[in-house]
């Protein structure tokens, strides 16, 4: 709600067409006069109910109220203001008296101050005056000033490139005293001479620094070539010193122990790395900066060192850029080297100058340089690689990268991407190499005549036994010597030796991984893919190889295995591995298919070998009246020529091998005879026969126990049976067909104890043929009564039962 004025009608008034004001009217107007509040809402009221009189009247009533109270204030005050008027009455008289006093002292102030007005004019004349003569003073000496500074700048211009430092700090001097003097020179020509001279002198020092910086970039890319061929050189150095050191102190059983010769080893090696160190320190310090630093400060005095920075940078990438195309003109075998000395050279200065010159270039510039010169290796490295047909040539960039990589982490350059290529393609490089491998171990084969080989000299000696461990003794044999295998084993062990030193190499410089883990997975590759894979594939083609070659070939397999033995070391051995890690690892012979193939050549030889005697039996008479005396002639054949056989495989052949191939042999022996009773060529045959074939084995056997004293060193009881059994089928029909009883084969006990090797099948067919033989036998003798004879009886109650169990 609106608050009611105090001038506002009450509605009765207003409704009733503008009566009197009541007293509540004019209590109202009193207070708003009292407060001081505003009366025009009362006059509005009044005029509006047009009556204005009593407000009027009001107002009158209400100054006259108010004229009686300012009465009575200044009846209050009278006394008051007439002292006050008194008191301005005496003042005015005391001012009077001042102005006099005031106007006699000035008089006298004009009168004495006269001579003193002149003293002051002359002393402002003789100041101006001196004021013009220093002025003057001081033009000239700030003229003679830069004059000499000028001069100086000119010295210094003439001096050359090295003052021009000096030159521009006197340009300086010049320009600054030209633009901040208290006023300009009062000479205009030597003005207009002096600002025409500033800014020649720093476009000839602009000029002149930028030719020098040009002269520079020319030069240090020639230096940078040969920087990067001495620090690459060097890294080599170090790394063939730490080789020739770990090699030296490397214990071959345990690994190393701070002993006295312990701490002398780690000293040795951290000399060799501080001596690297101080050498690639050397190598950074053989080039000349100062032509660069001269030209960052000339242009950091000019004001231009962004522009000086920027226009570094672009130079240098451009130069890189420039780098890239040494390989463009030759093959990258040849210029491989150049190509890596020159980027080597290029960043070992850049590293210089990041850490010289005081803010020329940022790691990030440096960094991003660097990142480019990778991806262009990378890029070139696997370009070369996948079409490199030759693992030498691999090896050799392989290897001049990994001293790249071991070059620039020095100076603590990235390396990892460069390193990350190399290890791609070691695969690459391990099929090149066992291909040129294959193809040597192809070449030594087929060299070969698979004789014994004669050594002469101990060097002979040392060079093709003791080099691989293969000797079978630590006592020197006697001079000339003759081994007991051909020149093919030393020729495929120099081949592999060569296989693992340079799958080591490249394993520890560019391959990644671990090494050891990784050249045993490429000697497994080699050995398996190349070695035995050859030697197979030669004696699956035969070749026309004899048996003294098979023989040859079986002997070269044994001493392989030690071989085998010795490349395992070797390979731990440059690795850096323990040979006790070694031996627990030790796993199967990994020749052992071409070794089986090499026995079973000999044996199918031996075995041809023999049937051609066994080719003999054709003059056998089966049904002789009397048994022959000392026994059938290929008997005596095959006698002598496993004797003569035996006298030179055991100079050859290791025990366990002649073992093997005798037993095999003898099997096939034994064979041999039962084929010859179950021939179609033998369609009876006598007891005399029989006995014929039974001295025939009693010569075998003799045989067998004259060999069984050869393994001395094995199991002797264990060899003559096992060579006895070889026999023992043949040995078992015989004793089955001499027998008084044969039908005793049909004994379950006396078959599994005399018997147990014949079969149901062949004993049929081979007593038909002796039951024929003995009917036309027994036949002579029908005469004498007809009791039939006990072992013929015998016999056809055996063939009886074998066709029924048939």
């Amino acid at each position: 709600m609106r608050r009611k004025l105090p001038g506002d009608a009450p509605p009765s008034a207003s409704a009733g067409g503008g009566s009197v004001p009541s007293e509540a009217d004019l209590t109202q107007l009193s207070t708003a006069i009292s407060a001081g509040e505003d009366l025009g809402p009362f006059v509005r009221r009044a005029f509006a109910c047009g009556r204005p009189e009593p407000l009027l009247s009001s107002l009158r009533a209400v100054a006259r109220d108010r004229e009686s109270e300012i009465e009575e204030l200044c009846r209050a005050h009278f006394h008051d203001f007439i002292r006050a008027v008194d008191d301005l009455r005496s003042l005015l008289a005391d001012a009077d008296v001042l102005k006099g006093s005031l106007s006699t002292s000035h008089s006298a102030l004009l009168s004495s101050a006269a001579p003193l007005l002149a003293s002051l004019e002359s002393f402002l004349a003789a100041r101006a005056l001196a004021g013009n003569l220093s002025s003057a003073l001081s033009s000239s000496r700030r003229c003679v000033r830069l004059l000499a500074l000028a001069a100086r700048a000119n010295d210094h211009l003439q001096a050359g490139n090295h003052t021009l430092y000096l030159a521009l700090r006197a340009v300086d001097a010049i320009d600054l005293d030209l633009a901040s003097g208290p006023e300009p020179l009062p000479l205009p020509a030597l003005r207009r001479m002096l600002l025409s001279l500033v800014p020649a002198v720093r476009v000839h020092a602009e000029r002149e620094i930028s030719r020098e910086f040009a002269d520079w970039m020319v030069s240090i890319r020639a230096a940078s070539r040969h920087l990067g061929q001495v620090a690459i050189s060097r890294s080599a150095a170090t790394r063939q010193r730490q080789e020739e050191l770990r090699s030296k102190h490397r214990p071959l059983e345990e690994s190393i122990t701070l002993d006295d010769d312990g701490a002398g080893d780690l000293d040795d090696f951290a000399a060799a790395t501080a001596m690297s160190d101080v050498s690639d320190g050397a190598a950074a310090a053989s080039f000349d900066l100062t032509q660069l630093y001269r030209a960052m400060h000339i242009h950091q005095t000019l004001a231009l060192g962004e522009r000086f920075k920027k226009y570094y940078l672009e130079n240098r990438k451009l130069q890189l850029t420039s780098d890239f195309d040494v390989i463009a003109a030759t093959p990258f075998l040849e210029s491989h080297q150049v190509f890596f000395a020159q980027i080597a050279g290029f960043f070992i200065v850049e590293d210089r100058v990041f850490r010289t010159g005081g803010g020329l270039t940022s790691r990030a510039d440096v960094d991003a340089l660097w990142e480019a010169a990778v991806g262009k290796m990378v890029s070139v490295l696997q370009d070369n690689f996948s079409r490199m047909q030759t693992a030498n040539h691999l090896l050799l960039i392989t290897d001049y990268a990994a001293l790249l990589a071991a070059t620039m982490r020095r100076y603590s350059y990235p390396v990892g991407m460069l390193l990350d290529v190399l290890a791609k393609h070691r695969d690459k490089y391990h099929d090149l190499l066992l291909a040129d491998c294959r193809r040597q171990v192809a070449e030594a084969l087929a060299a070969d005549k698979f004789d014994q080989m004669l050594m002469r000299k101990e060097y002979e000696y040392s060079m093709n036994v003791l080099a691989f461990g293969i000797q079978s003794s630590d006592i020197t044999p006697a001079f000339p010597y003759v081994a007991p295998f051909s020149c093919t084993v030393p020729d495929i062990c120099r081949i592999v030796r060569s296989f693992i030193e340079d799958s080591v190499s490249f394993m520890a410089h560019g391959g990644g991984g671990d090494t050891y883990a990784a050249v045993k997975k490429y000697l497994g590759r080699i050995l398996s893919e190349v070695v035995d894979a050859s030697i197979q594939k030669l004696v699956d083609s035969g070749g026309g190889l004899s048996v003294s070659q098979a023989m040859q070939v079986a002997a070269n397999m044994s001493v392989m295995e030690r071989a085998c033995e010795f490349f395992t070391r070797h390979a731990a051995q440059l690795c850096g591995v323990p040979l006790r890690a070694v031996e627990r690892g030790r796993r199967d012979f990994p020749l052992r298919k071409s070794r089986d193939a090499a026995e079973a050549l000999l044996l199918r030889l031996l075995c041809f070998k023999v049937d051609e005697f066994m080719q003999l039996s054709d003059g056998v008479n089966w049904i002789a009246d009397d048994p022959p005396a000392g026994g059938n002639e290929y008997a005596n054949e095959v006698t002598i020529y496993l004797e003569t056989l035996t006298s030179t495989a055991q100079q050859i052949l290791p025990l366990p091998v002649l073992r093997r191939v005798l037993v095999a042999v003898l099997v096939h022996i034994s064979d041999s005879i039962i084929g010859l009773f179950l021939s179609d060529s033998v369609k009876r045959f006598s007891a005399n026969a029989v006995v014929g074939i039974d001295t025939d084995l009693k010569m075998f056997e003799t045989f067998v126990e004259s060999m069984s004293s050869l393994f001395v060193d094995s199991d002797q009881d264990s060899a003559a049976s096992e060579m006895k059994a070889a026999l023992v089928e043949a040995r078992q029909l015989v004793n089955l067909l001499m027998s008084n009883s044969p039908e005793n084969f049909l004994n379950p006990v006396i078959r599994e104890k005399s018997y147990n090797k014949l079969d149901y099948k062949k004993v049929a067919a081979i007593s038909e043929k002796f039951r024929d033989a003995s009917e036309s036998y027994f036949s002579q003798f029908g005469t004498r009564g007809n009791r039939q004879n006990p072992k013929k009886k015998s016999l056809d109650t055996l063939i009886k039962r074998l066709r029924e169990a048939s």
